[in-house]
């Protein structure tokens, strides 16, 4: 076999991934949507004002959106290593005690059942079918997509049976009335785009304890003390700001645009990761902390880019706490068939 022959001395260009882009065919595009935490605006915060921004993500016409959450399978993971996880578990992972006493599925056997049934799903499912699709997805851990199938059914048919209890039914209920993004947002959204899902992908596998509880004093105070600067303030001053104003919708999409801007993201480098980088503890907790924080995001923009491997060619929605927006947009750009959809026209200004 003849291997051609390159000289040492010739100067070669760095390999540069996201210079080698898809040449024919329909590239996959992704928007990354940089949201602040629903649950986290102030109790005032009406949610029926994000009606202009659903309805202009809804014109982009999405095929998928991924959310900021944690996986069922990742959740059953994680809850097999509790002596690193504990504390994870109980702020990321939804339990699905419930419905496995209900369906008799743990989270894997319900996942396949899931991925079963959507392979054989048929363009006009019954409503028994999509109650059944929503006990499978809450016992799989996924209670957004069991949402999106709820959002699916006429109101009539939220009911118990074909694998919903009445307790579940309940759950799913009270779920409709949480202010997170993932529902009022990415499901909402979802059922009115036709599809049967959303894609969890958010990765804690990161995570660490310290190694006691000085330990972990400690690295709190450096990264406290690293996060006390101006340009922190000056972002937090902005975002208060921005939900205070947000009592309509032409304010809501506001808020987005300054969220979804290159100067919210340099503020959140500067005052957040970039401080903690620079933090001078001898332990370097602040650069513990970036390398959690780049680790998380490359394994969140590995997730997203796995969604679109079953159908090449799609656009892809990513609904997220906004400091990760620039992070994302800047690995998945680098994907050989990814082409980053800015937010610039979506969020303009309302008429």
């Amino acid at each position: 076999m003849h291997v051609p022959a390159f000289s040492a001395e010739a100067p070669v260009a760095p390999f540069d991934p996201a210079a080698r882009k898809l040449q024919a065919g329909g590239i996959n595009e992704v928007m990354v949507l940089g949201t602040p935490h629903l649950s986290q605006l102030p109790k005032s915060f009406d949610a029926a004002h994000l009606s202009a921004l659903n309805a202009r993500l809804l014109e982009w016409r999405p095929d998928a959106i991924a959310i900021e959450a944690v996986s069922g399978p990742q959740c059953a993971y994680l809850r097999s290593y509790p002596q690193r996880y504990a504390d994870t578990i109980k702020s990321y992972c939804w339990d699905p005690a419930a419905a496995r006493a209900t369906t008799g599925l743990d989270v894997m056997a319900a996942t396949v059942q899931a991925q079963r049934l959507l392979a054989a799903w048929p363009a006009s499912p019954s409503a028994a079918q999509r109650r059944t699709l929503a006990s499978l997805f809450l016992a799989g851990g996924e209670p957004a997509s069991a949402l999106v199938q709820w959002l699916r059914l006429p109101e009539a048919e939220r009911r118990a049976g074909d694998g919903l209890d009445a307790a579940l039914v309940a759950v799913l209920n009270a779920r409709l009335q949480r202010r997170g993004e993932d529902v009022r947002i990415a499901a909402v959204v979802a059922a009115k785009s036709g599809h049967e899902r959303v894609y969890a992908m958010d990765d804690h596998t990161a995570d660490a304890p310290a190694e006691n509880e000085a330990d972990e004093k400690a690295y709190g105070e450096a990264i406290m003390k690293a996060w006390d600067n101006p340009f922190a303030a000056q972002r937090k001053r902005i975002s208060d700001a921005l939900e205070a104003a947000s009592t309509t919708p032409a304010a809501v999409l506001a808020m987005y645009r300054a969220h979804n801007g290159p100067a919210m993201a340099e503020m959140a480098f500067r005052g957040d990761f970039g401080a903690a980088l620079e933090e001078p503890s001898p332990s370097h907790y602040g650069r513990n902390y970036v390398a959690y924080w780049e680790t998380r995001n490359l394994r969140m923009a590995s997730n997203i880019r796995e969604v679109m491997m079953a159908r090449p060619g799609m656009r892809v929605l990513v609904v997220v706490g906004a400091s990760h927006k620039a992070y994302l947009e800047a690995y998945l750009r680098q994907m050989h068939d990814v082409r980053i959809a800015g937010t610039d026209d979506l969020l303009r200004q309302a008429d």
